[in-house]
């Protein structure tokens, strides 16, 4: 793309930051600009859409698999591009937000992929937005080694070695207030993406690799044709071969449950196959249908991927990607190694028997949210893969499921206990804490949590209170206890303001649909405002 004409310049906002002059080019703002130009007024129709879909669903309109798209469901003859450079095999994946020591961590950690997250485990702090881009580009040109005021060295290993770099930018509800385009903020997905796209595509290309991604959150076709139609304008701006990209898109919501053919079939051309988000899939399975009592969800705990509606989403992201020559890649295990063996010894043997599940499923990798499951996690798909990099040939053709399957949540439905009430109130109020200090991911209770449990954790207690299970007076007694613990256990936490989230987002009569857009209007944007 010229340089020399910028046409479409976007302002930046907050205040300069160390080395920011590096990714907030006039040239990399000029892309954005295009990419904004070209798409924002889509991605507004697209919101709206979503509202719409929530009152249609909420007034009894039924979900099932669009019959308009039936003759895509039904054509057998078209597949995804095949697998991209360092994508073959992905039996291990990593996630973590991109800060430098996560990524040294990720990238030799012997996972096959590291997802640099810059959704779920990054808090939106506009340091750690340019900053995540910055220790992207330092991966690629291998200058992010680096030793830490403890004095511990971090040092990248050999490429050939390396996890391939996957980049999760964030979900289409999201603005970023810190860039200004035509009098507005410039959608928060374009501004991860456009950025890593500039700067890096063509480096990841000459490094024998390419620009690859997830996609989160997304709940239909439409929004991942926007993603396409988003991918062939930023190869074209760039000069970079059509189809060169490639994008993994996470099915977390339960719209997109029913549409996963359809979302292949938008993006075949630039398709690195699904992932099955668990947590996000139980937010937005609540989001959806959480006025009615027979999707009444127990405790968080208590919903396994073994249950009968988790077991037919999954099971049908395997048949679906299969029969189109896509990866499916397993959900997240969160546990986090700690000083206690015996602890240890029992979250490891919960973690093997999960990715044993999902191996033994036709899954062809998984995700993991620590180093230290990594190995657990290669081995048991080096037992099932063996020296193969996939199971592809796996079509699942057993597999039958229905609009029923889905959603028949009622085969597990019931109340919470005390227990599950305290530890919800618990998690929200600690991760939000976290994540008002810039800390995106956050070990809490032995597992890496992130804004997605803090997302089902908050939406449970307003379920739970929607169909009287709970008293609105014992959880306002359960969250005094846990603010007076969350003060004594971190000082420096602003707990009127974690008090005032956790009310306007759990407590609410209407269920604000994500807490992120009000924390982050609220409290992060001011801080960049004032050059904190």
């Amino acid at each position: 793309m010229s340089t020399t004409a910028l046409t479409h310049r976007v302002r930046v906002l907050a205040a300069p930051g160390h080395r920011h002059d590096e990714i907030l080019t006039p040239a990399a703002l000029d892309f954005v600009g295009h990419l904004a130009a070209a798409f924002s007024e889509r991605r507004r129709d697209l919101m709206k859409e979503r509202r719409r879909q929530v009152l249609r669903l909420a007034s009894g309109s039924p979900l099932d698999f669009p019959m308009v798209t039936s003759a895509v469901r039904a054509d057998p003859t078209w597949q995804v591009a095949p697998p991209a450079p360092g994508l073959t095999d992905r039996r291990v994946e990593i996630t973590g937000p991109p800060d430098r020591r996560m990524a040294v961590n990720a990238l030799n950690s012997g996972a096959k992929v590291w997802m640099a997250d810059f959704e779920d485990a990054t808090a939106p702090l506009w340091d750690n937005v340019v900053g995540g881009q910055l220790t992207l580009l330092d991966t690629i040109e291998r200058r992010i080694d680096f030793t830490s005021a403890e004095g511990k060295e971090y040092r990248l290993g050999e490429s050939d070695q390396l996890a391939t770099i996957m980049v999760r930018p964030r979900g289409w509800h999201l603005d970023e207030e810190h860039l200004e385009f035509e009098g507005g903020p410039v959608p928060a997905a374009l501004v991860d993406f456009g950025l890593y796209f500039f700067h890096c595509a063509q480096r990841q290309i000459d490094a024998g690799y390419g620009p690859y991604f997830y996609l989160p959150k997304l709940e239909n076709r439409y929004e991942a044709r926007l993603w396409n139609d988003i991918f062939v304008l930023a190869q074209e701006l760039l000069g970079i071969a059509r189809g060169t990209i490639r994008a993994t898109v996470l099915i977390e919501t339960l719209t997109a449950a029913f549409e996963m053919e359809e979302i292949l079939y938008e993006l075949r051309e630039h398709s690195a196959g699904l992932n099955a988000g668990r947590w996000d899939y139980l937010f937005s399975l609540i989001k959806t249908f959480g006025h009615r009592t027979d999707f009444l969800l127990p405790d968080r705990a208590k919903v396994t991927m073994t249950a009968p509606f988790m077991r037919a989403y999954t099971e049908l992201l395997v048949r679906t990607c299969h029969k189109r020559g896509a990866h499916a890649i397993g959900s997240m295990s969160a546990e986090v190694p700690g000083k206690d063996p015996a602890a240890n010894e029992a979250a490891l043997a919960k973690v093997r028997l999960d990715k044993e599940r999902e191996a033994e499923d036709g899954f062809d990798g998984s995700w993991v949210a620590h180093p230290g499951l990594v190995s657990v996690c290669r081995e048991v798909f080096d037992g099932v893969l063996a020296e193969r990099p996939h199971q592809l040939d796996r079509t699942r053709d057993d597999v039958e499921v229905t609009a029923a399957d889905l959603l028949s949540v009622r085969r597990i439905s019931g109340p919470p206990t005390a227990e599950g009430v305290r530890t919800n109130i618990a998690v929200a109020l600690r991760y939000f804490a976290a994540w008002l200090r810039g800390q995106g991911a956050v070990a809490l209770y032995d597992l890496m949590e992130d804004a997605a449990t803090a997302e089902i954790a908050r939406v449970q207690i307003w379920q739970w209170l929607r169909h009287r299970v709970i008293d609105r007076e014992t959880v306002l007694r359960l969250l005094d206890d846990e603010i007076v613990a969350l003060g004594a256990e971190y000082p420096w936490a602003p707990v009127d303001e974690i008090r005032a989230l956790f009310e306007r987002t759990a407590l609410a009569g209407e269920l604000p649909l994500f807490f992120t857009p009000d924390a982050y209007s609220r409290h992060l944007v001011k801080r960049a405002e004032a050059g904190a």
